[in-house]
């Protein structure tokens, strides 16, 4: 079940997963109306309601000839203007939100109405046969065809709409940030009154892999059934997104097992040879930075961006250090069984704010930014680790800023109470 709901996530955030099934779904409908109509439906309904139904063959045949041109004219205009905005938005923010923009359920949608009309009008284009007979012009159908082609061009309206918004950064950073924001709420809450007992590592046998690629996950269920089937304690030292090569050490297990239980186990370790955003918190870090990092590039000169950008990550550096810095698997008993390293707070803090020092030290609003940021946060520490990681980056702070901050009135505003004007 794990690996079908693997790949199932998968394709299910390619650009043509909605419309081939939304497709199939108009070319079974051309079917259905076509088995109805040798049924004489639009002869019933005729009786019933004759202003419905199209009688005359020739009309018909020129109504769904124009729909189906106009429809394939509407589709690649549609098309386009994905690409257009898709070229945008790596120009722009970022080249890692274009996964988000391509997963995008709407504009799916949308497409694939237009692929399952264009197909539905085919295909009963097709099935009009040259005859005298009075009831054989497919009414009906015709009548179905011109009602999705009014549905096609109220999506099309939404689907301008709807472009439009998603391109805007604010839209881009609000879907990152919440998205970001609900993968560490499940961890944590998956973290709450959790046993934390799990052994020394120490002298653990560690087992290589023999492969290459981004690491992205495990097929919980059935990693968790090897270990307890074979009464075996798992620790991988690898993090999601981490990229590994031939002979990295994968996991290390606490008494020796033999090669085919490591096949196993290895086969429940997921990894692809591009970076998956899959239920990775990390992704949603690096991509707000990276659109406030682009946003002060000259060629974009937006420091407004940058200012936001700071904001989102200071709300989900709080959450972050809600977060404990191993994950476990564990049984319905409450046993852990696997032990899985995921980056820390300082090390995730100390990358952002890196960052953000090299490309923004001349810019004393954005660093006066960051300060409020780092002091905003020593209010919301969990322990006195994590205080001692921010007073480290504050002081890499300073050091940046006077250094590289001629003006002595603009450093003397550093750690002045920060006011947002925009």
């Amino acid at each position: 079940m794990d690996r079908l709901l693997n790949f199932f996530k998968q394709i299910r955030s390619k650009i043509a997963f909605f419309p081939s099934i939304i497709a199939l779904g108009g070319l079974a409908l051309a079917f259905l109306l076509i088995y109805l109509e040798s049924i004489n439906i639009s002869s019933f309904l005729i009786d019933v309601a004759p202003f419905l139904v199209i009688d005359d063959t020739d009309t018909a045949k020129t109504i769904l000839s124009t729909l189906i041109g106009g429809l394939i004219s509407l589709t690649v205009f549609s098309f386009s203007m994905v690409m257009v905005l898709l070229n945008q938005a790596s120009s722009n923010f970022s080249p890692r939100v274009l996964p988000g923009i391509i997963s995008d359920q709407k504009h799916q949608i949308v497409l694939g109405l237009y692929i399952a009309t264009i197909l539905y009008n085919i295909f009963i284009l097709i099935s009009i046969e040259p005859t005298e007979n009075e009831y054989q012009t497919p009414g009906f159908s015709v009548l179905i065809g011109i009602i999705l082609t009014v549905l096609c061009l109220a999506a099309f309206i939404y689907f301008i709409h709807h472009i439009s918004q998603s391109i805007q950064v604010g839209n881009i950073l609000t879907a990152i940030h919440a998205r970001t924001k609900s993968e560490l709420a499940t961890i944590i809450e998956n973290q709450k009154n959790k046993n934390l007992d799990f052994p020394s590592t120490e002298h653990w046998e560690a087992h290589k892999i023999n492969q290459e690629g981004y690491y992205y996950g495990l097929l919980k269920d059935d990693l968790l059934e090897l270990c307890e089937k074979n009464a075996l304690k798992i620790q991988i030292p690898l993090h999601k997104g981490q990229f590994i090569i031939d002979g990295t050490t994968s996991f290390f297990t606490e008494k020796p097992i033999d090669n085919n239980l490591k096949h196993k186990l290895e086969k429940t370790m997921l990894f692809s040879h591009i970076e998956l955003i899959g239920e990775n918190y990390i992704y949603g870090f690096r991509q707000i930075s990276e659109i406030g990092i682009k946003a002060m590039s000259p060629g974009i000169n937006d420091p407004g961006t940058a200012l936001n950008t700071i904001d989102y990550l200071s709300s989900l550096f709080i959450d972050l250090m809600q977060k404990k810095d191993i994950e476990y698997l564990t049984d319905k008993d409450s046993l852990n069984w696997v032990s899985q390293k995921c980056p820390t707070f300082s090390e995730i803090l100390y990358n952002v704010m890196a960052t953000y020092r090299q490309y923004c030290k001349h810019d004393i609003t954005v660093m006066r930014k960051l300060m409020h940021m780092l002091k905003t946060l020593k209010l919301h520490v969990i322990h006195s680790d994590q205080l001692n990681i921010l007073d480290k980056e504050i002081t890499q702070l300073r050091q940046d800023a006077k250094a590289n901050i001629m003006n002595k009135r603009d450093y003397e505003q550093l750690e002045t109470d920060y006011f947002s004007w925009s």
